[in-house]
């Protein structure tokens, strides 16, 4: 046998195999939430076992978080958020508009409901989530203090402003997905924007 010959094929790697396993563990609790989450019920629905899901991720915690961020993958309009907050030209009204638009977008909702399920789970296990809750933390808050920053605000105002903002935003989040009455949400987004805006206006003078 040829070396060449004796090489692992790609989709029998450890690594395919992870990331097999993950898809599908993405695809279900897309489907089914995280609540009611088991290693043992995980691994019947898609056909694997428990020690093969603990060989590749460990905890069930672990594999939650992995699942959140694998999930997020699938959302393209979320996952432009950060990029877009960043380098768009358009005004400071307008990217944060579009990145409202990003985070309450229908499409988006799934992902959204995951997030917040996983959020309760973690606020109550910080000994186990606590990296999870600490990146929760600045992620989206970094990209708005970047584009405050890009409107000429020092550092340590513009990251309270943000912090400000995206808790509105998660908020007003949760509102969409307990409310039939979108308007509501959208309009309290559009009067934070505003806010912010003005207040940026009136640092800088």
């Amino acid at each position: 046998m040829t070396a060449a010959n004796a090489q692992q094929h790609p989709a029998d790697t450890p690594q395919h195999q992870r990331d097999r396993l993950l898809g599908l563990a993405v695809d279900h609790v897309l489907s089914n939430g995280v609540a009611s989450l088991t290693l043992r019920g995980l691994a019947a629905a898609i056909g694997s076992n428990n020690r093969m899901l603990l060989y590749y991720f460990g905890s069930k915690e672990q594999l939650t978080v992995d699942a959140l961020h694998s999930a997020s993958s699938r959302f393209p309009r979320f996952r432009s958020i950060s990029h877009d907050l960043r380098t768009s030209p358009s005004d400071l009204g307008a990217r944060l508009s579009e990145a409202w638009d990003g985070i309450s977008a229908a499409e988006t909702r799934p992902f959204a409901r995951l997030f917040f399920e996983v959020f309760g789970l973690a606020v109550n296990r910080p000994d186990v989530y606590g990296a999870w809750l600490e990146s929760v933390a600045h992620e989206l808050v970094d990209d708005v203090t970047a584009t405050l920053e890009r409107e000429g605000m020092r550092r340590s105002p513009a990251e309270v402003l943000a912090r400000e903002l995206v808790g509105c935003w998660r908020g007003l989040q949760m509102d969409l997905l307990s409310s039939s009455d979108e308007r509501r949400a959208h309009l309290a987004a559009q009067a934070a924007v505003d806010s912010v805006c003005a207040r940026v206006v009136s640092f800088m003078n």
